[in-house]
């Protein structure tokens, strides 16, 4: 399972709404390759499921999951930090060996 912070559903609420993606009915979070420590995250919204993709739902936001991903994200925390310093969306991952010194990519 993955968990979503307060501050990121609302985040989440406002980059929706802010970039029109109305039709756009879920957060598609991914785990791709590449990145100083050899994998990163990617966030999109989306309307198609496939088969196998994980599903859930938390603070309002449905977030989906393709299989393999998910293998990488379980026990993560999907946050936001905002302001002159904040990161952003941010993934804590209890699964992640090592990092990247800006904390964009992890390895295993």
């Amino acid at each position: 399972m993955i968990q979503i912070s307060e501050v990121a559903a609302k985040q989440i609420a406002k980059v929706k709404q802010d970039e029109n993606k109305a039709t756009a009915t879920f957060l598609r979070v991914k785990v791709v390759g590449g990145g100083c420590s050899g994998m990163s995250y990617k966030l999109d919204f989306d309307d198609k499921k496939n088969d196998g993709d994980k599903v859930f739902s938390q603070q309002g936001v449905e977030v989906v999951i393709d299989t393999k991903s998910y293998l990488y994200l379980i026990g993560s925390m999907l946050d936001f930090s905002g302001g002159l310093n904040g990161k952003g969306f941010f993934i804590t991952n209890p699964n992640a060996k090592k990092s990247c010194g800006c904390g964009t990519s992890f390895a295993v």
